[in-house]
């Protein structure tokens, strides 16, 4: 019986200390949605390419487009400002 307690303790504190060194997933997300019917905007983001979300989207009435999350987020290339000072308003 006391065999049977300890390898049970041993066991729980090998499946802890298991579930401690697991790092979470990294969120990404991914330039395709699968949109339509049965998924709320933006739907389901899981794509990496065009290609593999058609073939998901296939025989299902749904489409694919761009994410926004992933379309938006790209930083744009700063303008050059204009080196020309404002006129002055006069006041009325």
């Amino acid at each position: 019986m006391r065999k049977t307690q300890l390898v049970l303790v041993a066991l729980g504190v090998t499946a802890l200390a298991g579930f401690a060194t697991v790092t979470p997933a990294a969120a990404r997300d991914y330039p395709w949605c699968a949109q339509g019917g049965e998924y709320d905007y933006p739907g389901e983001c899981s794509y990496s390419s065009y290609e593999q979300c058609q073939a998901s989207v296939s025989g299902r009435l749904l489409y694919c487009d761009r994410n926004p999350r992933f379309a938006y987020s790209q930083v744009s290339p700063a303008q050059p400002r204009s080196q020309r000072r404002p006129r002055p308003v006069a006041p009325y």
